[in-house]
């Protein structure tokens, strides 16, 4: 039987006022999944999952306190709320506390049609992973391992409740399928992976597609060299440079803001990127992976240009955060939605080959090991593999090395941005040229 969880919200909503709380957040949810990994031929794990959780936050005055249980017998709610109140007696006062603005809670509800389960069983997964990793061991002869392949697929729901009046809530889904493969032998091996991921379970790759490319990701990587230390241009392959994307929302980021942590504080309507740029945070992409109507605190959402030609337009503000900044909040409690990086001069023609033309000679960048961002400077430094390009064409691949900048100069010099537009999670760029790093190799 369907739990009905507007009650139950509503429930611990008036638990909470009974017990004096001056505000109080419900969020029910609940998650099904099912996850198989295979490896070498062999069945290793089938898990299916099946979780239910209700978390509640009240207020007295301007003290918060939480609890959350597994539980969601009216009692188990009931006493959870009570942990809640319990707490908030010994917590101290924040002035910034508290629920966000009536009118800045979402009253309208899209349907962004974020839900499309997968209806398969656990051996149509098998054999899924099984013909994910066939295809990439079988591709070529030197090929000659398998970190194993897994399929994975999950729905869920949740309602989201305040004591303000909002309650609002919809159906999930995620699914997909992934391959680790290992070419070379003895000192020579290389490992390289690829995967498909998607709300809606038509939308994946198909198995041999992933597979094969695993296994060419792997394959290109032998012969690797080290390059001679200097300064280059880098080339930062599309699902890689993703992550300059995220080090730009961690920058922009509410907390980081108010707590000096950022490079970018004090950055609005300054030039921050190349005047080429834009940057869009769009919360109704149909199917989106970070589409919503309305954020985790229940802030109405909105299509915003955080960077527009360079220049920043926008934080992403939870209500506590734009609070503390006195700043209008921006629906981005949880951070951005779905974030594309755009050029004015971007033009269809612009694949990976005509950026490493572009390029000429320098490093095209496909690995990232490390976590070397100070987010506090900029300073950037990571571990890297990838391909020494010359006159447009790759020569061979490049293994230990580590490539520095700063973010400030970093995000000054991206010459271009390639139209092979790839989308990881909720963030989407191409490929992306800048114009000079430290590389230290030889």
């Amino acid at each position: 039987m369907k739990i009905n969880f507007e009650e139950l919200v509503q429930l611990a909503l008036a638990e909470a006022k009974k017990l004096g709380a001056t505000q109080s957040v419900a969020e029910i949810s609940e998650s099904n999944g099912m996850s198989v990994s295979v490896r070498k031929a062999e069945i290793e794990t089938v898990e299916q999952t099946n979780d239910r959780s209700l978390g509640v936050t009240v207020y007295k005055g301007k003290a918060r306190a939480s609890a959350s249980t597994s539980s969601l017998t009216p009692d188990a709610i009931k006493d959870t709320v009570k942990a809640a109140w319990n707490i908030a007696q010994y917590t101290n006062e924040d002035e910034f506390a508290g629920l966000p603005e009536v009118e800045d809670l979402a009253t309208e509800f899209p349907d962004l049609k974020l839900y499309k389960p997968w209806h398969i069983s656990s051996q149509e997964a098998i054999d899924i992973a099984l013909a994910t990793e066939k295809a990439a061991l079988t591709y070529d002869k030197m090929i000659s391992n398998s970190e194993g392949a897994s399929v994975n697929t999950s729905t869920g729901r949740f309602v989201l409740a305040n004591s303000l009046g909002f309650m609002a809530g919809y159906p999930y889904s995620s699914h997909s399928f992934s391959v680790a493969i290992i070419a070379g032998k003895g000192k020579q091996m290389q490992r390289d992976y690829w995967y498909t991921a998607n709300r809606y379970p038509e939308r994946l790759s198909n198995p041999k597609a992933v597979g094969e490319y695993a296994a060419q990701r792997a394959l290109s990587r032998l012969g690797a060299k080290r390059i001679p230390t200097g300064k280059y241009p880098v080339l930062f392959e599309a699902p890689l440079a993703i992550g300059l994307l995220g080090a730009f929302t961690q920058a922009i980021s509410g907390g980081a803001l108010y707590r000096k942590s950022s490079f970018l504080c004090d950055s609005l309507g300054k030039q921050v990127m190349a005047n080429h740029l834009d940057i869009v945070d769009d919360p109704f992409v149909i199917g989106g992976m970070g589409s919503s109507a309305f954020d985790e605190e229940g802030v109405k959402t909105q299509k915003r240009h955080l960077l527009t030609q360079g220049m920043l337009q926008g934080y992403l503000l939870s209500t506590y955060t734009a609070r503390k900044l006195g700043l209008p909040v921006t629906g981005n409690a949880g951070g951005s939605h779905n974030l594309s990086l755009l050029s004015s001069h971007t033009k269809k023609k612009d694949t990976l080959e005509v950026m490493l033309k572009k390029m000429g000679t320098g490093l095209f960048v496909t690995e990232l090991m490390g976590q070397g961002i100070n987010y506090v400077t900029g300073d950037y430094s990571r571990g890297a593999f990838g391909y020494w390009v010359e006159n447009g064409v790759i020569q061979h691949a490049v293994q230990e090395i580590t490539i520095a900048g700063n973010l400030k100069d970093m995000f000054q010099q991206i010459i271009a941005v390639g139209s092979d537009s790839y989308t990881r999670g909720s963030k989407t760029t191409g490929s992306i040229l800048i114009e000079q790093m430290s590389v230290a190799g030889l």
